[in-house]
């Protein structure tokens, strides 16, 4: 479902910036550094359709990983990006390198090819250190920017995390639109989840009150664009 309001299509909001340096939020539900070429997303969760059926046998499509990397594929192509960083639980689990199949790890391999590739660790996956190429950190400064999964305790300027996998929830007109986005005010950023199986978390849970105690603006990924909606004119679930 498109949201209300009717405009040219673009992949990236222009202009907003965090700690000086500017941010293109993508409609991939990835995020650009052009200052830097680097694009960033977060909470891949690659494997996790396996990941359920081989701890419980509860079968889910077992489609998620490619549905993910083509994705990713199709950003990475379009921006051709010096560098990207994966910000935390990019598998599912700590076994889910071991359960890609042959094309998956093959087209991860060519989505490395040529640049800089960084893994930061996750709760989900901090105990993958190897076998997928790439280099891996627990954080990432880039410019005045500092990258990791969580957000720290305390506000910090140029934090960039992911983790709750926000969502946003506008209605209008009788109708109700729910989807991924990006939570935004002057000092931090919480990406969406860029993974195809992931759910996510209503941006008016306490969580992000707390995470943003000065209020904050989230910008939903819509049909065609990326949308900056107030916290005010979001409801909860």
């Amino acid at each position: 479902m498109a949201l209300p309001l009717k405009l040219e299509k673009t992949h990236k909001t222009p202009g907003s910036m965090l700690a000086g340096e500017t941010l293109a939020l993508d409609l991939s539900g990835g995020l650009w550094l052009p200052e830097h070429r680097t694009l960033v997303v977060s909470d891949l969760h690659l494997e996790k359709g396996s990941a359920y059926a081989a701890r419980s046998g509860q079968f889910l499509p077992p489609y998620d990983t490619r549905e993910t990397l083509a994705g990713l594929h199709e950003a990475v192509a379009r921006l051709d990006p010096a560098c990207v960083v994966a910000l935390g639980d990019s598998f599912h689990d700590a076994q889910g390198p071991a359960r890609l199949a042959i094309e998956d790890r093959a087209l991860i391999a060519a989505l490395q090819e040529g640049r800089d590739w960084v893994w930061i660790s996750g709760n989900h996956d901090r105990a993958v250190q190897d076998g997928i190429g790439g280099r891996f950190a627990d954080t990432l400064a880039v410019g005045a920017l500092t990258l990791r999964h969580e957000p720290a305790d305390k506000p910090e300027i140029g934090e960039v995390a992911g983790h709750f996998h926000p969502v946003g929830k506008v209605a209008m007109r009788g109708r109700a639109v729910r989807r991924r986005c990006f939570v935004l005010d002057a000092t931090r950023l919480v990406m969406p989840a860029f993974g195809s199986l992931t759910g996510g978390l209503n941006v008016r849970d306490k969580v992000f009150d707390d995470l943003f105690p000065g209020g904050f603006t989230a910008h939903l990924i819509g049909d065609g664009r990326v949308f900056a909606i107030s916290r005010t004119m979001l409801t909860r679930e």
